[in-house]
């Protein structure tokens, strides 16, 4: 009888639905790996009320909680938005129950992320809506807009032709971007300890993936 594996627990808040099944379906895959070196629990819950979420967790110990969230635009609208989530994720780490929470941002949008489980997203967009194009490039479809490529049925088609080597390819290239950013001389800013590039395309979501991976010694199906 093969040995039970040990079961970690990764916290997230998402504020979409298309993050959510993207996290469980991640869990699936993980769990479905026979040479993964343990199992995992992704807690993902839609949460945009963030101190609702920290004070309802009931930890025993330092917790980290990886927010995922967009940067939607340099639109006063959105900026301010942007630092609202910031500021309530610093509060939740000041109620005494040694949460830390960390940024997963997408600038602009989640799309970016999964673009770059298939091919190269390196040009700066205008706007939200042009991750359609790539979309439907990367995964081989026709979807007439983003609202139709969210739609659940949909979604899970994409999900359902990504391997996890193709995330292991998704950590590489986010990497890249980050690198292109640095010599191109952009500024990193810094916002209650939170650390974000105003111009896309740029991302954080792929640190909290990668640390996942990591621990489950799973970033050898890496292909690039």
């Amino acid at each position: 009888m093969a040995k039970r594996k040990p079961n970690r627990n990764y916290y997230f808040t998402v504020e979409g639905e298309t993050e959510q099944w993207y996290l469980q379906w991640l869990q699936k895959q993980i769990n479905n790996e026979a040479t993964a070196k343990h199992t995992v629990t992704l807690d993902c819950p839609i949460q945009k009320n963030l101190l609702k979420r920290a004070k309802s967790l009931i930890v025993t110990g330092k917790t980290v909680i990886t927010h995922i969230c967009d940067y939607e635009s340099d639109e006063e609208v959105h900026t301010t938005q942007f630092r609202y989530t910031l500021d309530a994720m610093k509060k939740s780490e000041s109620l005494g129950k040694q949460i830390k929470y960390k940024l997963g941002y997408s600038n602009f949008t989640f799309e970016l992320w999964m673009v770059l489980h298939k091919i190269d997203c390196n040009g700066s967009l205008t706007h939200r809506w042009n991750y359609l194009v790539p979309i439907n490039r990367a995964y081989n479809e026709n979807f007439e807009n983003l609202d139709q490529y969210k739609h659940e049925a949909n979604f899970k088609r994409v999900l359902n032709k990504i391997a996890l080597s193709d995330v292991g390819n998704a950590i590489t290239r986010s990497r890249g971007i980050i690198k292109r950013n640095e010599e191109n001389g952009y500024t990193l800013h810094q916002y209650k300890g939170y650390k974000y590039y105003r111009e896309n395309p740029s991302l954080a979501i792929w640190e909290a993936i990668e640390s996942i991976l990591n621990d489950c010694e799973l970033l050898q199906f890496q292909k690039m």
